[in-house]
């Protein structure tokens, strides 16, 4: 009988036979990417990502300013502190961590921030990313690049004066537990120190632009505004 059925096989047409390859591949690509998925790998986009980082100290007005390039530029805004905030909420082992170490005016384990911002641009179908408050040390820009596997193309740095950024957090009255003047005063002090190194790296290699921050939202937005209208015929 094996014999009749093998003899059967050349009258099958080779259409016949390219439908039977199609399906397999496309069962191959499906069983694929499932695994892909499972493991956090996500397939590459058809765009290379356009990365922005936004840094500037608590009240420097970075996060009003990041609405307005999202509304212009069609940008898609990661706050680092909405993530790690929404960490919190989650009631999860890192949330306990994280609301720990922000009481203190620390600054939350590199892994952890770069993780939460991996899934959140994984998840998106934008292709130019705002990543506000990121990153806020050496080790929070090695560990982005290192686990990312890109550099940013932009880095802006909103310039503030401190009294002016203590003033505006104090009367923002978002009822976020950071929005007192102990942790505020912490949270500069970490700033300083910390941020500056990130800040003239990236000065060095050509990509940063710093935004004076004091005036209106409309004045601050002016000086933003070029920067990105240079990108955008590349960007798409």
């Amino acid at each position: 009988m094996w014999r009749r059925v093998a003899s059967l096989s050349s009258s099958i047409s080779s259409s016949l036979l390219a439908q039977t390859a199609s399906r397999l591949n496309t069962w191959e690509s499906l069983t694929t990417g499932i695994a892909q998925q499972a493991k956090g790998v996500i397939a590459p986009k058809e765009k290379t990502p356009f990365i922005t980082f936004v840094l500037g100290g608590p009240g420097s007005g970075k996060g009003t300013q990041c609405i307005k390039i999202v509304e212009t530029f069609g940008f898609a805004h990661l706050s680092a502190g909405d993530l790690l905030r929404r960490e919190i909420a989650s009631k999860s082992a890192d949330g306990d961590m994280i609301l720990n170490t922000i009481k203190e005016g620390k600054i939350v384990p590199s892994q952890v921030t770069v993780k939460l911002i991996q899934k959140e641009m994984e998840l998106s179908d934008n292709h130019k990313f705002l990543i506000d408050g990121f990153p806020r040390t050496e080790e929070n820009r090695v560990s982005f690049e290192r686990i990312i596997g890109v550099e940013p193309n932009v880095v802006l740095f909103f310039d503030c004066p401190e009294e002016e950024m203590v003033k505006r957090v104090l009367n923002r009255n978002e009822g976020r537990v950071d929005d007192n003047l102990e942790t505020i005063k912490k949270r500069l002090t970490v700033f300083q120190a910390l941020s500056l190194p990130v800040i003239n790296y990236y000065s060095k290699r050509g990509k940063l632009y710093t935004i004076k921050a004091i005036g209106t939202e409309d004045e601050i937005f002016e000086q933003v505004r070029p920067i990105f209208a240079a990108f955008e015929r590349t960007v798409g």
